[in-house]
Protein backbone atom coordinates (compact mmCIF):
# COMPACT_ATOMS: atom_id res chain seq x y z
CA UNK A 1 0.00 0.00 0.00
CA UNK A 2 1.08 3.74 -0.72
CA UNK A 3 2.45 5.44 2.35
CA UNK A 4 0.26 8.22 3.74
CA UNK A 5 2.09 11.17 4.12
CA UNK A 6 3.11 13.01 7.44
CA UNK A 7 1.25 16.39 7.70
CA UNK A 8 3.87 19.15 7.18
CA UNK A 9 3.91 22.25 9.56
CA UNK A 10 2.93 24.66 6.41
CA UNK A 11 -0.45 22.32 5.38
CA UNK A 12 -3.23 23.92 5.74
CA UNK A 13 -5.50 22.02 3.69
CA UNK A 14 -5.52 18.12 5.22
CA UNK A 15 -2.56 19.53 7.85
CA UNK A 16 -2.49 18.06 11.46
CA UNK A 17 -5.56 19.42 13.54
CA UNK A 18 -9.20 20.32 13.38
CA UNK A 19 -10.55 21.65 10.52
CA UNK A 20 -11.50 25.15 12.25
CA UNK A 21 -8.14 25.82 13.80
CA UNK A 22 -6.68 25.38 10.65
CA UNK A 23 -9.16 27.75 8.69
CA UNK A 24 -8.20 29.89 11.21
CA UNK A 25 -4.76 30.28 10.28
CA UNK A 26 -5.51 30.72 6.85
CA UNK A 27 -7.67 33.65 8.09
CA UNK A 28 -5.30 34.90 9.88
CA UNK A 29 -2.24 34.23 7.79
CA UNK A 30 -0.55 37.02 6.27
CA UNK A 31 -1.13 37.24 2.30
CA UNK A 32 1.57 38.61 -0.33
CA UNK A 33 1.63 42.35 -0.13
CA UNK A 34 -0.01 42.29 -3.80
CA UNK A 35 -3.24 39.84 -2.77
CA UNK A 36 -4.25 41.88 0.75
CA UNK A 37 -7.06 42.79 0.10
CA UNK A 38 -9.64 46.35 2.45
CA UNK A 39 -13.03 45.04 1.76
CA UNK A 40 -15.19 45.62 5.17
CA UNK A 41 -17.88 42.66 5.71
CA UNK A 42 -22.06 43.85 6.29
CA UNK A 43 -21.62 42.90 9.98
CA UNK A 44 -25.95 41.95 9.13
CA UNK A 45 -25.11 39.29 6.62
CA UNK A 46 -24.18 35.78 8.01
CA UNK A 47 -22.62 33.08 4.57
CA UNK A 48 -24.12 29.94 5.14
CA UNK A 49 -21.94 27.96 7.73
CA UNK A 50 -21.61 24.44 8.46
CA UNK A 51 -24.71 23.11 8.63
CA UNK A 52 -27.88 22.55 6.30
CA UNK A 53 -28.60 20.94 3.31
CA UNK A 54 -26.17 22.56 1.06
CA UNK A 55 -23.24 21.80 4.06
CA UNK A 56 -24.42 18.30 4.12
CA UNK A 57 -23.74 18.08 -0.07
CA UNK A 58 -20.22 19.62 0.65
CA UNK A 59 -19.45 17.70 3.22
CA UNK A 60 -20.61 14.21 1.79
CA UNK A 61 -19.04 14.62 -1.30
CA UNK A 62 -15.67 16.07 0.13
CA UNK A 63 -14.61 13.77 3.10
CA UNK A 64 -14.06 10.52 0.54
CA UNK A 65 -11.86 12.21 -1.47
CA UNK A 66 -8.41 10.64 -1.39
CA UNK A 67 -5.46 13.44 -2.35
CA UNK A 68 -1.53 12.40 -2.65
CA UNK A 69 1.18 14.37 -1.22
CA UNK A 70 1.63 16.00 -4.47
CA UNK A 71 -1.93 17.43 -4.58
CA UNK A 72 -1.85 18.87 -0.87
CA UNK A 73 1.52 20.72 -1.60
CA UNK A 74 -0.47 22.36 -4.44
CA UNK A 75 -3.16 22.93 -2.68
CA UNK A 76 -1.53 24.57 -0.08
CA UNK A 77 0.70 26.49 -2.02
CA UNK A 78 -2.53 28.68 -3.78
CA UNK A 79 -4.07 29.00 -0.58
CA UNK A 80 -0.71 30.61 0.96
CA UNK A 81 -0.19 32.43 -2.10
CA UNK A 82 -4.41 33.50 -2.11
CA UNK A 83 -3.90 32.44 -6.07
CA UNK A 84 -6.46 30.63 -7.81
CA UNK A 85 -6.14 26.55 -8.30
CA UNK A 86 -5.89 25.39 -11.88
CA UNK A 87 -6.99 21.45 -12.09
CA UNK A 88 -6.38 19.91 -15.43
CA UNK A 89 -7.04 15.88 -16.48
CA UNK A 90 -9.18 13.62 -18.15
CA UNK A 91 -13.15 13.47 -17.20
CA UNK A 92 -13.81 11.65 -14.10
CA UNK A 93 -10.47 11.81 -12.01
CA UNK A 94 -11.71 14.07 -9.02
CA UNK A 95 -10.81 17.39 -10.46
CA UNK A 96 -14.39 19.18 -9.00
CA UNK A 97 -13.80 16.46 -6.31
CA UNK A 98 -11.24 18.56 -5.05
CA UNK A 99 -13.35 21.77 -4.39
CA UNK A 100 -15.73 20.02 -2.11
CA UNK A 101 -12.50 18.37 -0.54
CA UNK A 102 -10.82 21.56 0.80
CA UNK A 103 -14.42 23.21 1.72
CA UNK A 104 -15.01 20.14 3.43
CA UNK A 105 -11.96 19.88 5.31
CA UNK A 106 -11.38 23.55 6.22
CA UNK A 107 -15.10 24.16 7.72
CA UNK A 108 -15.40 26.76 4.88
CA UNK A 109 -19.38 26.38 4.19
CA UNK A 110 -20.76 24.69 1.03
CA UNK A 111 -19.37 24.95 -2.53
CA UNK A 112 -20.56 27.70 -4.80
CA UNK A 113 -20.44 26.09 -8.09
CA UNK A 114 -20.89 28.24 -11.21
CA UNK A 115 -21.02 25.51 -14.28
CA UNK A 116 -18.77 27.34 -18.07
CA UNK A 117 -20.64 26.64 -21.52
CA UNK A 118 -19.87 27.70 -25.02
CA UNK A 119 -22.32 30.88 -24.07
CA UNK A 120 -21.14 31.90 -20.16
CA UNK A 121 -19.89 35.79 -19.97
CA UNK A 122 -18.36 37.20 -17.09
CA UNK A 123 -21.28 38.73 -16.48
CA UNK A 124 -23.21 35.59 -15.42
CA UNK A 125 -20.97 34.87 -12.87
CA UNK A 126 -20.76 38.22 -10.94
CA UNK A 127 -24.55 39.53 -10.75
CA UNK A 128 -27.86 38.86 -12.14
CA UNK A 129 -30.03 41.73 -13.44
CA UNK A 130 -34.10 41.48 -14.43
CA UNK A 131 -34.09 44.45 -16.12
CA UNK A 132 -37.25 43.11 -18.20
CA UNK A 133 -39.01 42.27 -14.92
CA UNK A 134 -37.94 45.98 -13.31
CA UNK A 135 -40.19 47.26 -16.34
CA UNK A 136 -43.07 44.97 -16.55
CA UNK A 137 -43.38 45.72 -12.59
CA UNK A 138 -42.93 49.58 -13.80
CA UNK A 139 -45.67 49.07 -16.20
CA UNK A 140 -47.83 47.47 -13.29
CA UNK A 141 -47.51 50.48 -11.45
CA UNK A 142 -48.59 52.92 -14.04
CA UNK A 143 -51.79 50.94 -14.94
CA UNK A 144 -52.23 50.61 -10.98
CA UNK A 145 -51.17 54.38 -10.48
CA UNK A 146 -52.26 57.06 -13.41
CA UNK A 147 -49.90 59.34 -13.94
CA UNK A 148 -46.96 56.97 -13.18
CA UNK A 149 -43.93 56.86 -15.51
CA UNK A 150 -41.32 54.27 -16.61
CA UNK A 151 -37.75 53.83 -14.81
CA UNK A 152 -35.38 57.08 -16.40
CA UNK A 153 -32.04 57.51 -15.53
CA UNK A 154 -32.54 60.74 -14.16
CA UNK A 155 -35.89 59.51 -12.16
CA UNK A 156 -35.68 59.67 -8.73
CA UNK A 157 -35.40 56.17 -7.23
CA UNK A 158 -39.03 56.54 -5.32
CA UNK A 159 -40.92 56.76 -8.03
CA UNK A 160 -39.67 53.51 -9.71
CA UNK A 161 -39.38 49.78 -8.16
CA UNK A 162 -36.21 49.49 -6.23
CA UNK A 163 -33.67 47.94 -8.15
CA UNK A 164 -32.56 45.49 -5.35
CA UNK A 165 -35.40 43.62 -6.04
CA UNK A 166 -34.22 42.33 -9.46
CA UNK A 167 -30.24 41.63 -8.30
CA UNK A 168 -28.41 38.91 -7.62
CA UNK A 169 -25.43 38.06 -6.67
CA UNK A 170 -24.24 35.12 -8.87
CA UNK A 171 -21.71 32.26 -7.73
CA UNK A 172 -18.27 34.88 -8.50
CA UNK A 173 -19.87 37.84 -6.96
CA UNK A 174 -20.80 35.91 -3.92
CA UNK A 175 -17.42 34.57 -3.32
CA UNK A 176 -16.11 37.75 -3.84
CA UNK A 177 -18.00 39.69 -1.13
CA UNK A 178 -16.03 40.73 2.08
CA UNK A 179 -16.41 37.93 4.45
CA UNK A 180 -15.01 37.15 7.51
CA UNK A 181 -13.76 33.54 6.27
CA UNK A 182 -13.21 32.50 2.27
CA UNK A 183 -15.72 30.71 0.50
CA UNK A 184 -14.77 27.91 -1.92
CA UNK A 185 -15.87 28.59 -6.17
CA UNK A 186 -15.89 25.80 -8.02
CA UNK A 187 -15.62 27.33 -11.66
CA UNK A 188 -16.14 24.29 -13.82
CA UNK A 189 -14.85 23.16 -17.37
CA UNK A 190 -13.68 26.37 -18.29
CA UNK A 191 -12.08 25.27 -20.77
CA UNK A 192 -15.50 25.31 -22.68
CA UNK A 193 -15.63 28.96 -22.30
CA UNK A 194 -15.76 31.75 -25.15
CA UNK A 195 -12.24 32.28 -26.37
CA UNK A 196 -12.41 35.62 -23.73
CA UNK A 197 -14.03 34.74 -20.74
CA UNK A 198 -10.25 33.42 -18.64
CA UNK A 199 -8.73 37.24 -19.59
CA UNK A 200 -12.34 39.12 -18.80
CA UNK A 201 -11.47 36.81 -15.70
CA UNK A 202 -8.29 38.27 -15.01
CA UNK A 203 -9.17 42.05 -13.76
CA UNK A 204 -11.21 40.48 -11.45
CA UNK A 205 -9.03 38.16 -9.59
CA UNK A 206 -5.75 40.90 -9.55
CA UNK A 207 -8.82 43.22 -7.79
CA UNK A 208 -10.60 41.13 -5.71
CA UNK A 209 -13.62 42.59 -6.52
CA UNK A 210 -15.84 44.47 -9.11
CA UNK A 211 -18.24 47.43 -9.71
CA UNK A 212 -22.05 46.64 -10.72
CA UNK A 213 -22.79 49.85 -13.30
CA UNK A 214 -26.33 49.47 -12.45
CA UNK A 215 -25.88 50.38 -8.77
CA UNK A 216 -22.92 52.58 -9.16
CA UNK A 217 -25.20 55.15 -11.15
CA UNK A 218 -27.64 54.80 -8.82
CA UNK A 219 -24.92 55.54 -6.04
CA UNK A 220 -25.91 59.60 -5.35
CA UNK A 221 -29.16 58.69 -4.43
CA UNK A 222 -29.16 55.50 -3.05
CA UNK A 223 -25.23 54.65 -2.05
CA UNK A 224 -26.09 51.40 -0.43
CA UNK A 225 -28.61 48.69 -1.48
CA UNK A 226 -29.26 45.19 0.23
CA UNK A 227 -29.34 42.27 -2.63
CA UNK A 228 -29.78 38.63 -2.83
CA UNK A 229 -27.17 36.55 -3.34
CA UNK A 230 -25.85 32.98 -5.17
CA UNK A 231 -26.90 30.89 -1.85
CA UNK A 232 -29.82 33.21 -0.81
CA UNK A 233 -31.69 35.54 -2.84
CA UNK A 234 -33.13 36.75 0.20
CA UNK A 235 -30.15 37.45 1.51
CA UNK A 236 -30.01 41.62 1.60
CA UNK A 237 -26.37 42.05 1.36
CA UNK A 238 -25.55 45.68 1.24
CA UNK A 239 -23.58 46.89 -1.38
CA UNK A 240 -22.12 50.38 -1.29
CA UNK A 241 -21.94 52.42 -4.07
CA UNK A 242 -21.68 49.49 -6.77
CA UNK A 243 -18.47 48.18 -5.35
CA UNK A 244 -18.24 44.00 -4.41
CA UNK A 245 -14.49 43.92 -3.00
CA UNK A 246 -13.50 40.84 -1.04
CA UNK A 247 -11.61 40.63 2.20
CA UNK A 248 -9.83 37.27 1.81
CA UNK A 249 -9.51 36.37 -1.37
CA UNK A 250 -12.06 33.16 -2.29
CA UNK A 251 -10.54 29.63 -2.84
CA UNK A 252 -11.09 29.67 -6.06
CA UNK A 253 -11.02 25.97 -7.93
CA UNK A 254 -10.99 26.37 -11.60
CA UNK A 255 -11.61 22.46 -14.03
CA UNK A 256 -10.47 21.94 -17.70
CA UNK A 257 -10.55 18.84 -19.62
CA UNK A 258 -7.74 19.85 -21.56
CA UNK A 259 -10.07 20.71 -24.58
CA UNK A 260 -8.12 24.08 -24.81
CA UNK A 261 -4.99 26.02 -24.32
CA UNK A 262 -4.95 29.31 -22.35
CA UNK A 263 -3.24 32.39 -22.42
CA UNK A 264 0.09 33.11 -20.75
CA UNK A 265 -0.91 36.07 -18.97
CA UNK A 266 -4.16 33.64 -17.68
CA UNK A 267 -1.33 30.76 -16.06
CA UNK A 268 0.64 32.96 -14.61
CA UNK A 269 -1.72 34.06 -12.48
CA UNK A 270 -2.86 30.38 -11.18
CA UNK A 271 -1.16 27.36 -9.40
CA UNK A 272 -1.73 24.57 -11.43
CA UNK A 273 -1.80 21.06 -10.57
CA UNK A 274 -2.56 18.10 -13.32
CA UNK A 275 -4.40 14.94 -12.01
CA UNK A 276 -3.36 11.74 -13.37
CA UNK A 277 -5.59 8.60 -13.12
CA UNK A 278 -5.28 6.54 -10.04
CA UNK A 279 -3.26 3.65 -9.83
CA UNK A 280 -4.27 0.52 -7.68
CA UNK A 281 -3.08 1.26 -4.67
CA UNK A 282 -4.96 5.19 -4.79
CA UNK A 283 -8.02 3.13 -6.03
CA UNK A 284 -7.80 1.02 -3.23
CA UNK A 285 -7.92 4.04 -0.83
CA UNK A 286 -10.59 5.51 -2.70
CA UNK A 287 -12.46 2.57 -2.11
CA UNK A 288 -11.91 2.39 1.86
CA UNK A 289 -12.36 5.69 2.17
CA UNK A 290 -15.70 6.39 -0.08
CA UNK A 291 -17.20 3.09 0.65
CA UNK A 292 -15.72 1.89 4.05
CA UNK A 293 -14.21 -1.53 1.88
CA UNK A 294 -11.00 -2.79 2.26
CA UNK A 295 -9.94 -4.59 -0.87
CA UNK A 296 -6.43 -4.92 -0.38
CA UNK A 297 -7.21 -8.21 2.14
CA UNK A 298 -7.14 -12.07 1.35
CA UNK A 299 -10.45 -12.19 1.15
CA UNK A 300 -11.73 -9.39 -1.23
CA UNK A 301 -10.48 -10.83 -4.64
CA UNK A 302 -13.85 -10.07 -6.36
CA UNK A 303 -13.18 -6.19 -5.69
CA UNK A 304 -9.44 -6.62 -6.66
CA UNK A 305 -10.66 -8.58 -9.50
CA UNK A 306 -12.70 -5.81 -10.46
CA UNK A 307 -9.80 -3.47 -9.91
CA UNK A 308 -7.59 -4.95 -12.21
CA UNK A 309 -10.84 -5.14 -15.18
CA UNK A 310 -11.06 -1.20 -14.73
CA UNK A 311 -7.54 -0.96 -15.14
CA UNK A 312 -7.51 -2.88 -18.12
CA UNK A 313 -10.61 -1.33 -19.72
CA UNK A 314 -9.02 2.03 -18.90
CA UNK A 315 -6.17 1.52 -21.59
CA UNK A 316 -8.93 1.21 -24.00
CA UNK A 317 -10.51 4.21 -23.39
CA UNK A 318 -11.34 6.78 -20.70
CA UNK A 319 -13.26 5.76 -17.29
CA UNK A 320 -13.77 7.73 -14.29
CA UNK A 321 -13.10 6.29 -10.68
CA UNK A 322 -17.02 6.52 -9.87
CA UNK A 323 -17.82 3.74 -12.76
CA UNK A 324 -15.17 1.27 -10.35
CA UNK A 325 -16.85 2.37 -7.10
CA UNK A 326 -20.44 1.93 -8.34
CA UNK A 327 -19.01 -1.67 -9.67
CA UNK A 328 -17.87 -2.34 -5.82
CA UNK A 329 -21.20 -1.00 -4.65
CA UNK A 330 -23.44 -3.38 -7.36
CA UNK A 331 -21.60 -6.21 -6.42
CA UNK A 332 -22.21 -5.54 -2.32
CA UNK A 333 -25.87 -5.15 -3.22
CA UNK A 334 -25.62 -8.77 -4.45
CA UNK A 335 -26.40 -7.87 -7.92
CA UNK A 336 -24.66 -8.78 -11.28
CA UNK A 337 -23.31 -11.96 -9.05
CA UNK A 338 -23.42 -14.75 -11.92
CA UNK A 339 -19.99 -15.47 -13.56
CA UNK A 340 -21.97 -15.65 -16.34
CA UNK A 341 -22.89 -12.02 -16.19
CA UNK A 342 -19.51 -10.96 -15.91
CA UNK A 343 -18.73 -9.36 -19.46
CA UNK A 344 -22.37 -7.72 -19.78
CA UNK A 345 -21.72 -6.23 -16.20
CA UNK A 346 -18.12 -4.63 -17.11
CA UNK A 347 -19.35 -3.23 -19.99
CA UNK A 348 -22.88 -2.27 -18.42
CA UNK A 349 -21.18 -0.31 -15.24
CA UNK A 350 -17.33 0.28 -17.30
CA UNK A 351 -18.57 1.86 -20.54
CA UNK A 352 -15.92 4.14 -22.17
CA UNK A 353 -16.11 7.89 -21.92
CA UNK A 354 -13.79 8.36 -24.94
CA UNK A 355 -12.03 5.84 -27.27
CA UNK A 356 -13.74 3.65 -30.46
CA UNK A 357 -16.11 1.78 -28.03
CA UNK A 358 -17.58 5.15 -26.48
Amino acid sequence: MEAQAVAKDWWLYRGAGPGEERRTRLEAGTPPPWRDFTGVPDPAYGPPGCSGEAWERTRRRGEGYVPDEAEKDVVNTALHLRRPLLITGKPGVGKSTLAYSIAADLALGPVLHWPITSRTVLRDGLYLYDAIGRLQEAGLEQVRTPGARLPDAAEPPAAVPSIARYLRLGPLGTALLPQTRPRVLLVDEIDKSDIDLPGDLLTVFEDGGFTIPELARLAKEEPTVAIGTDDDPDAGVAVTQGRVQCRHFPVVILTSNGERDFPPAFLRRCVRLHLDAPGPEKLARIVRGRLGVDITGADAAEYQDLVRSFLERAEDGDLATDQLLNAIQLRLAGAWSAPADRDRFLATVMQHLTGPTA
